[in-house]
């Protein structure tokens, strides 16, 4: 049976699970939610996917599981890749994982948007450089932790890559450039040298195309 995610291409969180799906080789395909028109807070989305009314949520047979983090993790646990080659390890994906959240995601995520998706005479120009602040000292955490690493944790790639990943290939600007952050870009290019790699817009329908913006 083939698995189904319900995702949209601009989502960063949604490109966690599907780079994860790609990557372990499983049959899945993508199920577009419109959600810039509202279709995931409907009360239909809420009832039959995610009462949380968000994106990701993975269908695999009789298991329905939303947040990209758990749906990483249960791929994991069902197919034995990239969970590290540890109990060491699993608990530090997990870290990573919360801190990714947390810390990095959370904040790109916002950005972007605002960057991109509202109109400039409606950015919230002092919460954007509050938020870019902290993106910035979350992308030196993983600046730091990456000099002398080829993966985040272990020896090969986790799905602790994959999420921290999630935003870091999106070409609109949202204060990130790849050439500010020497180790983070070897890193990227490492991931991108994985067997099935492929650009979140090339994994996913996306709700926006350049001449909608």
């Amino acid at each position: 049976m083939t698995t189904k995610l319900h995702c949209f291409g601009e989502s960063g969180h949604s490109y966690k699970a599907a780079l994860t799906l790609e990557l372990m080789g499983l049959e899945w395909e993508p199920v577009f939610v419109d959600f810039f028109n509202g279709e995931a807070r409907s009360n239909a989305y809420r009832s039959d996917y995610n009462p949380m009314g968000e994106a990701p949520v993975m269908v695999d047979g009789d298991t329905t599981l939303s947040q990209s983090a758990v749906i990483q993790q249960y791929l994991v646990e069902k197919t034995g890749q990239f969970g590290g080659e540890t109990k060491d390890d699993a608990r530090e994906i997990l870290r990573w994982q919360f801190w990714d959240n947390h810390k990095l995601s959370s904040q790109l995520g916002v950005i972007r948007f605002l960057m991109n998706y509202v109109p400039e005479e409606k950015r919230p120009e002092q919460a954007l450089g509050f938020l870019q602040g902290r993106a910035d000292a979350a992308l030196q955490v993983l600046e730091t932790h990456l000099t002398e690493r080829d993966w985040i944790v272990g020896r090969t790639v986790t799905v602790a890559d994959l999420t921290c990943c999630g935003y870091l290939y999106y070409p609109e600007p949202f204060g990130f450039s790849r050439d500010a952050y020497p180790a983070i870009d070897r890193w990227l290019s490492n991931i991108q040298s994985l067997d099935g790699w492929k650009h979140p817009y090339d994994l996913m329908p996306r709700a926006w195309g350049e001449e909608d913006k």
